[in-house]
C-alpha cells in the first residue's frame, strides 16, 4: 500500500477509537453515514454565518483577518484537511501570529483526541502561512463559550507520532485494539464489525 495522506479529523478518531480509522482506510466500502454525522456537518456550516457576525472579542482580541473553513495540506506531516476559522492576528511588538479555531457541538472540555485535532491544524497554519501558531480556541456551540488550548510542544510531537502510528497501520491492514473504555462502543456504527465488542 502506498502512503496515504490522511484526514486531521482521523487523529480526533484513532485517540477516540482506532479501528473506525482502520475501517475508513482498509474497508472503505462499511462506513456508514449516520443522521448524527450529516447533523453535525449542517451545524458547522450554519456556525461559521454566526461567526462572521461576531466580533473577535470572545478570543481575547482586538483585532485580526479571519478565514473560515480553511483547506490545508502538508506533505510533510502527511495531513490535509479543512479548519473550521483561521486568525492572522497583527501585534507590534510580538510580530503577527496565527490562532486556530474549531467549532465543536460539545459543552464538555475538550479531551485529549479535541486537542490533538487542534494541534494538527495549528501545525499545517504555521507551514502555509509562515507564522507562529501558540494558541488555538474550541468553540462550544451549544454554551457559546470559549476554551483555550496551547499549542505545547508534547501536542506537537503526539501530532507526529499519532500520524506514524495511523501510517503503520493503513500500510499492514492490520486491526487496532479495540479501545479500553467500551463506552463508545454502545452507539459507535460500526459495532457489528467488531466481533470481539458486546
Amino acid at each position: 500500500m502506498t502512503e496515504h495522506t490522511f484526514e486531521v479529523t482521523d487523529l480526533r478518531q484513532w485517540m477516540y477509537c482506532p479501528r473506525v480509522v482502520y475501517y475508513h482506510y482498509c474497508l472503505p466500502d462499511v462506513r456508514p453515514l449516520t443522521r448524527l454525522m450529516l447533523a453535525g456537518m449542517a451545524e458547522h456550516h450554519n456556525e461559521s454565518g454566526r461567526e462572521e457576525r461576531r466580533s473577535l472579542r470572545s478570543y481575547g482580541l482586538k483585532a485580526g483577518e479571519r478565514v473560515f473553513d480553511l483547506a490545508l495540506r502538508s506533505e510533510s506531516l502527511g495531513l490535509r484537511g479543512r479548519v473550521d476559522l483561521a486568525i492572522a492576528v497583527p501585534d507590534r511588538q510580538a510580530g503577527t501570529e496565527a490562532i486556530v479555531v474549531e467549532y465543536k457541538d460539545s459543552e464538555q472540555a475538550a479531551g485529549p483526541h479535541v486537542k490533538l485535532q487542534l494541534a494538527a491544524y495549528a501545525l499545517m497554519l504555521e507551514e502555509a502561512w509562515g507564522l507562529p501558531v501558540k494558541r488555538g480556541f474550541i468553540y462550544h456551540m451549544p454554551t457559546r463559550k470559549v476554551e483555550a488550548i496551547s499549542i505545547t510542544a508534547g501536542l506537537r510531537t503526539k501530532v507526529k507520532e499519532t500520524v506514524s502510528a495511523i501510517q503503520a497501520m493503513a500500510q499492514g491492514e492490520t486491526m487496532p485494539a479495540a479501545p479500553a473504555s467500551r463506552r463508545q462502543c454502545a452507539v459507535c456504527e460500526f459495532r457489528r464489525f467488531c466481533n470481539d465488542v458486546v
